[in-house]
């Protein structure tokens, strides 16, 4: 009796033994496959931030600007285009309106606006410099009262086919 008793208990043990490994084995896989899923959705979050960061940071902005032609044009647009930051100018010769693409975070609408005036053009915000104006060839010196952001009708006193 005192054999079976012995193996009775031995048998028991074996089958706690074995129970525990158990359990600290699914306790073990459950903490891995919880610890896996999180860094999935935290990756997944930074990720969707970067992007929403980077629409963010671009601007898209037009104003107006006075100018005549083709030589008013290209120069309105290296003006805008040399600001940092800015990656796209496009003046419409007929509107005299300049659109411009930009990263915020690098520049901001008037310093584009001091940059074409800078060149000798005036925009809606700022004055053109006056020296830099003089020196303007004689066909893209514009009238000061000109109206400009316009609705794109051609006028008879048009210079859009002027290219210097």
């Amino acid at each position: 009796m005192n054999f079976s008793k012995k193996n009775h208990e031995h048998k028991s043990q074996n089958v706690i033994d074995v129970s525990k490994k158990v359990i600290l084995s699914v306790a073990v896989v459950a903490v891995m496959g919880l610890t896996s899923c999180k860094n999935e959705s935290k990756q997944a979050s930074e990720t969707t931030t970067t992007e929403i960061t980077k629409e963010i940071a671009m601007a898209d902005i037009s104003f107006g600007v006075r100018g005549n032609c083709g030589m008013c044009k290209n120069t309105i647009e290296k003006a805008a285009n040399g600001v940092e930051g800015v990656s796209n100018a496009t003046w419409d010769v007929d509107k005299k309106k300049i659109e411009v693409s930009f990263e915020e975070t690098k520049t901001d609408a008037m310093v584009i606006h001091n940059a074409i005036a800078d060149s000798g053009y005036d925009t809606e915000k700022v004055a053109g410099n006056e020296e830099a104006y003089n020196g303007l060839p004689g066909c893209c010196q514009y009238d000061h009262d000109m109206e400009m952001n316009q609705s794109g009708e051609k006028k008879d006193d048009d210079h859009s086919n002027h290219d210097h």
